[in-house]
């Protein structure tokens, strides 16, 4: 078609019949309407499907040849067309004026958690990572901090609520738009109830009024109301406005959980020994000043114990070892967990490889650790693991317990408190500074050899340190 329309173009034929008649015999049959009509210099093809026109403009002799289609829609169409305005309805962070606080990552093993407190209220101005929510968890409370620095919209979830990551709860904007102020009230916002008119004053009048029959006034002795009478087999009960009923915390019911099953899993068993405290009390007094200087942490005791325990479970691999269904695991490395004592619950953060630390690295992670735990800030990873843990309950006055295995370790160590006793020595009666040691282990994998050589080993070295010297 295109070299027809040459030719007769290059002859010089300027009639517009040509295109007319070279558009009709090409027309296929069965072809959608088409018209063709010339407009000025140019013919115009119109091919019609629907409500769209195809345009295609043809020059005459002497113009340049364009067979571009051109899709528009004619005028008389659109002035009959009514556009509509298809909307999406974006959120209003859209502008990025407005974030979300979103409760973070928790740990490989924590799922969820319980929202416990707002450390905000609505309106309050906040900062770039500032905490404004806790959520408790089975082992740290954890915060949720605000992504940007700006003012409380709204708490999208509520105190008690059980959260997950990521679950939205408080939006914040940049700009303070939308925020209003909610002063603290103990008081909850009662639900609305529809509102019914009030009746007229005609209907009050034409409603008769009850009648109210009068009785007489009988006299009644004034004086105390007797006291109820009780059956001699009724308990006496103290009375409900004197007690107080509070949820337990989740760190609180994973403590008593993993208690239980320590109880209704292992063969609970516990040997006792005592400690003479006289050397290593000397050791230390002797040594902690420039123990101090040099390092920057006081000398403690509790490092004295914790490298006495990593001997004995050298010596005793037994201890270090734990049950796997019907294998036992062996581990070459020390763990040590230690129990610290919060004020939201017991912790027990652990020392990693234990075994390759000297007294000042273990005071220094002790210290680390137990500032960590009270203050709320230490991780999961931090406390995940151990091989072994040692409770000192002689910090708080106990001088004779039998602590319970933390799972799943095969045994406890527990310290209690330092009493000086008479004891005899040389075959003299001489003042000594004694504590109780008490090992609580899994009877189903450690027999009683074991562990009584067990605590017998820490006994050695903490009444002679330098056997860690000499290691005999």
């Amino acid at each position: 078609m295109l070299g027809v329309l040459r030719r007769k173009a290059a002859s010089g034929a300027s009639s517009a019949s040509v295109y007319r008649k070279s558009f009709y015999k090409l027309k296929p049959a069965g072809s959608a309407h088409r018209v063709s009509f010339a407009v000025g210099d140019e013919i115009n093809c119109v091919r019609g499907f629907g409500n769209v026109r195809t345009f295609c403009h043809l020059p005459l002799a002497g113009q340049t040849l364009s067979l571009m289609p051109k899709r528009e829609a004619p005028d008389s169409y659109l002035k009959n067309v009514t556009l509509r305005t298809w909307s999406r309805s974006f959120s209003s962070d859209s502008d990025g004026d407005v974030f979300e606080a979103v409760v973070p990552f928790m740990g490989e093993s924590i799922t969820d958690g319980t929202l416990a407190t707002f450390l905000k209220k609505p309106g309050d101005r906040v900062e770039v990572d500032e905490p404004i929510a806790q959520i408790e968890t089975d082992k740290v409370t954890i915060d949720v901090n605000s992504p940007e620095a700006g003012v409380i919209k709204e708490f999208v979830a509520k105190e008690g609520d059980t959260v997950e990551p990521g679950t939205k709860v408080a939006i914040i904007s940049k700009s303070g738009e939308g925020a209003t102020h909610v002063a603290p009230s103990d008081e909850k916002p009662s639900e609305k109830s529809p509102s019914t008119p009030s009746p007229t004053t005609e209907e009050i009048k034409e409603k008769p009024a009850p009648k109210v029959e009068t009785k007489p006034a009988v006299t009644k002795p004034k004086g105390p109301p007797p006291p109820p009478k009780h059956s001699a087999t009724e308990p006496q009960l103290p009375p409900k406005e004197r007690e107080r009923r509070v949820p337990m915390t989740r760190l609180r019911k994973r403590v008593a959980t993993r208690l239980k099953d320590s109880q209704n899993t292992f063969a609970l068993l516990t040997t006792f020994n005592e400690v003479d405290m006289t050397n290593l009390m000397k050791l230390r007094s002797e040594y902690k000043d420039a123990f101090a200087e040099k390092h920057g942490v006081k000398l403690g005791l509790m490092s004295g114990f914790v490298k006495a325990a990593i001997s004995a479970l050298q010596k005793q691999p037994i201890v270090n070892a734990v049950i796997d269904g019907d294998d036992i695991i062996y581990r070459d490395y020390v763990d040590i967990s230690i129990a610290v004592g919060t004020p939201k619950g017991l912790v027990v953060p652990v020392l990693r490889n234990a075994e390759n630390m000297n007294f000042a690295e273990v005071e220094k992670e002790i210290n680390n650790l137990a500032k960590k735990a009270n203050d709320g800030s230490i991780s999961i990873d931090e406390m995940a693991g151990g091989t072994f843990t040692i409770s000192n309950g002689g910090v708080y006055g106990s001088l004779l317990s039998t602590p319970i295995i933390n799972p799943p370790q095969s045994a406890i160590l527990g310290m209690h408190s330092i009493v000086s006793r008479p004891m005899v020595v040389g075959g003299n009666i001489v003042p000594r500074p004694m504590m109780y040691i008490a090992l609580t282990y899994d009877h189903r994998l450690i027999d009683g050899r074991e562990a009584v050589f067990f605590l017998r080993r820490i006994k050695d070295v903490v009444e002679d340190p330098r056997r860690l010297l000499l290691d005999v």
